[in-house]
């Protein structure tokens, strides 16, 4: 086997000693796809008893094969202690969502987009699991309080939107329905950060936040090639070089404030006028820029900054960016036309 070494994603998990006894300890997961597969890999590595389950007993076994197999290729590139993958043989494969939810401290719902599914699933699972259970969805899209009108006891449920591949990808979106108890967001968040996540705690609108954000890109992205500005592969270039080269370390708010929020606010305007209202510069940004609040070299921006912290910020920005180069020219862009990297 390769040798591990120390880092962030699964291997962070192996730290399960600080855990505590109040954060969930074992876990059912419904639904074995993609996603399904990669949180129990992730559970299991942190220590938890899971149990899997998905529309058949036979799927469930089937999926428990694939897990395994997914968690010993993971140990022999070198990304995941050989220990781990013998906590991920442990996984259970249930002969169905009763079975799997019966005294779980943890519910992870996890079923294809269909409001009649997981109708039936959270049904099952919150008549099925104890009372003290919390009931979590993976859903990227739909309402949480539609959804937890199909749950006894909606203060246990919530909103647990995990992004692909959920080994690796440090963030989850924790989104409250309207009957959420604030005691299970805390423990959650808690929990989250317990096995190396990096949760976040967001409203329920339209796509909550990533996929409103990531998918407005998408959309700017097909119409810079529809347009005839660029090919796919130059788009993905640009995006991957120039702006989302900063996104590992500064989110928009930040990199806003960077760059200064006059000079935001002029770039939108031209893009408004040659593109139309949907680059309308926001009242919140031009209201900032009348404060004479336009960034880092104001002191403040979006966020406040001293001159100590705007100092530290800058040099800490170039550090940054320099390991980062370092890093790319060692793994280039892997893909269509780019070789294995």
């Amino acid at each position: 086997m390769a040798e591990v070494q120390e880092g962030p994603g699964l291997l962070r998990l192996m730290h399960t000693e600080a855990r505590r006894r109040e954060w969930p300890q074992t876990a059912a997961i419904l639904g074995a796809g993609t996603m399904g597969l990669g949180v129990a890999e992730c559970f299991a590595a942190a220590g938890m008893t899971v149990k899997l389950a998905d529309a058949t007993p036979e799927l469930a076994r089937e999926a428990r094969e694939r897990l395994i197999a997914r968690a010993r290729g993971h140990s022999e590139a070198g990304l995941l202690p050989e220990e781990a993958v013998g906590r991920v043989r442990g996984v259970a494969a249930a002969d169905g969502v009763a079975e799997a939810v019966a005294g779980v401290d943890l519910v992870f719902e996890a079923v294809p987009e269909s409001v009649g599914l997981k109708e039936e699933v959270l049904g099952v699972c919150s008549a099925g699991a104890s009372t003290g259970a919390v009931i979590v969805s993976n859903t990227s899209s739909l309402p949480m309080d539609e959804l937890a009108r199909f749950v006894e006891g909606a203060g246990r449920f919530c909103g647990m939107h995990w992004f692909n591949p959920p080994e690796w990808t440090p963030g989850v979106e924790v989104i409250p329905a309207g009957e959420t108890g604030a005691g299970t967001v805390e423990s959650l968040v808690g929990f989250l950060r317990s096995i190396g996540k990096r949760p976040a705690v967001v409203g329920s609108g339209p796509g909550f936040v990533a996929n409103r954000i990531q998918n407005a890109m998408f959309l700017e992205a097909v119409r810079c090639v529809e347009d005839g500005l660029a090919s796919p592969e130059e788009v993905d270039e640009v995006v991957r070089s120039c702006f989302g080269f900063r996104l590992p370390f500064f989110g928009p708010f930040q990199i806003a404030d960077m760059a200064g929020l006059d000079v935001y606010a002029s770039v939108l305007g031209v893009l408004r006028d040659g593109l139309g209202d949907r680059f309308e510069p926001p009242k919140m940004l031009l209201d900032l820029v009348e404060e004479g609040r336009t960034g880092t070299k104001a002191g403040a921006g979006f966020l406040d900054y001293t001159d100590e912290e705007r100092g530290r910020l800058l040099l800490e920005r170039d550090r940054r960016y320099a390991a980062l180069l370092e890093l790319l020219g060692r793994m280039p862009p892997v893909g269509a036309g780019k070789g294995e990297g």
